[in-house]
């Protein structure tokens, strides 16, 4: 057989068939559901056009889930299908869906037993919209059709016409690759999925960045010290540190004095922070230039004494954390 189903025959399902299955505890959607879906690797259950009228899809793996009482079905797809496409209506375009389904005759009227690639056929329309995957089926692609197409007039011009509706899945505790849409809930906090560009972690309620980016606010500079635009100050909280950047000058052009305060950040400091400081540079009150800072205050930075005053400070790499 071609398109093979795990546990779905009441007899004669062969060792072969268990091994080429997926099977074990996959990615849930609900107490008693799995999240049904494509498994990664390789280009698996692709398509590709192959005459006027024909399409290929490719081997691969999926998960397709039925009722919560019916249960998923581990399906392997062993060697490329190839699908026909029926002519186009005479007058409106339609969309067609290339599914995955399994038949079982204990949940549905049927003849027998069954797991199949097949087209469903949309309806025809001025502006027609894809029809509805069965029940214990996944939709792999979208096939656009225009009015009039056949082999006879040219056929489908595939490389436009395919839209690409595969989803993915993974095993329990597996990262979940992004698929053609992110349009859905996590099932647990602390599931993790790729959404294309970055990992991201479910709450309980919502999706967000396991690392989260760094949003540089302005720093205002006390009074007599300016920057160039084209390194302003700024300051950044990420990742339980605390971030500087910029350089500072004289307004005046001039040098600036020693025990000048060049920073004071706008913010509170909630916990207690050891400062890791440049050379030049010190903490009001702290001491050395390796202090500790206790308690939830302001943090200033003055200019370390020093003999021959910088005319610029640079703030590139300055940084401090718990």
């Amino acid at each position: 057989m071609t398109v093979r189903a795990g546990w779905l025959l009441p007899e004669g399902q062969t060792r072969e068939d268990t091994r080429l299955a997926p099977i074990g505890t996959m990615a849930p959607e609900g107490t008693l559901t799995t999240r049904d879906g494509v498994l990664a690797g390789g280009a698996g259950l692709a398509a590709t056009g192959t005459s006027a009228m024909q399409v290929q899809i490719s081997t691969g793996r999926a998960i397709v889930q039925g009722t919560s009482v019916q249960g998923s079905y581990p399906v392997a797809v062993t060697a490329p299908v190839t699908l026909t496409v029926p002519d186009g209506h005479a007058q409106h375009p339609r969309i067609d869906a290339v599914v995955l389904r399994v038949i079982d005759t204990l949940y549905e009227t049927a003849q027998q037993d069954a797991v199949q690639l097949e087209i469903i056929t949309g309806t025809p329309a001025a502006s027609p919209v894809a029809p509805s995957t069965p029940s214990a089926g996944i939709k792999l692609w979208e096939i656009a059709v225009p009015a009039g197409t056949s082999a006879g007039t040219g056929g489908i011009t595939w490389a436009s016409a395919l839209t690409d509706r595969r989803r993915y899945t993974s095993s329990y505790g597996g990262i979940i690759p992004r698929g053609y849409s992110l349009s859905f809930s996590g099932s647990y906090a602390g599931q993790y999925r790729d959404n294309g560009t970055e990992l991201e972690r479910w709450s309980g309620t919502a999706w967000a960045p396991v690392v989260k980016p760094i949003v540089w606010q302005p720093l205002p500079l006390p009074a007599g010290l300016t920057s160039p635009g084209h390194s302003p100050t700024q300051y950044a909280i990420h990742n339980g540190r605390v971030w500087l950047r910029g350089e500072i000058t004289a307004s005046n052009g001039g040098s600036i004095a020693a025990g000048t305060t060049i920073v004071n950040l706008p913010i509170a400091v909630p916990v207690p922070i050891w400062l890791h400081l440049p050379v030049g540079i010190a903490v009001v009150g702290s001491g050395p230039p390796l202090g500790a800072l206790v308690g939830s205050r302001s943090l200033t930075l003055n200019l370390f004494p020093s003999t021959t005053p910088p005319w610029a400070i640079y703030l590139n790499g300055l940084s401090w954390a718990p």
